[in-house]
């Protein structure tokens, strides 16, 4: 049972999954701070070279199962076409309206 991205809890988490499932790198830098930080399985990664691998070149989609710490833990799906799918787990720091960090890693 996958909760729809319209129901997440965080309304900055919820436009974040919405633009990433949307391929909508508009949206999806517009939930961002400009200088947002994240790592992927515990290293820190450049955040635009990341995305641009492994949400808009690669058809990277999240459906997320569950939701925890007022929204902002995800434990969710994501597919993309370089890694297929996989079980993930994202943690997401939001001030002022905007994700500043957010970490990923296979659950």
């Amino acid at each position: 049972m996958s909760i729809p991205a319209e129901s997440l809890t965080n309304p900055v988490v919820r436009a974040f999954v919405t633009a990433l499932n949307a391929h909508d790198r508009s949206g999806f830098q517009a939930a961002l701070a400009p200088d947002a930080t994240m790592s992927d399985d515990g290293t820190d990664r450049d955040l635009r070279q990341w995305t641009e691998q492994e949400i808009f070149s690669s058809n990277g989609h999240m459906e997320v199962e569950s939701e925890t710490d007022d929204g902002l833990s995800l434990l969710a799906r994501y597919s993309n076409d370089t890694w297929g799918d996989m079980r993930t787990r994202w943690r997401f720091t939001v001030q002022d309206g905007k994700v500043i960090r957010f970490e990923t890693r296979q659950a």
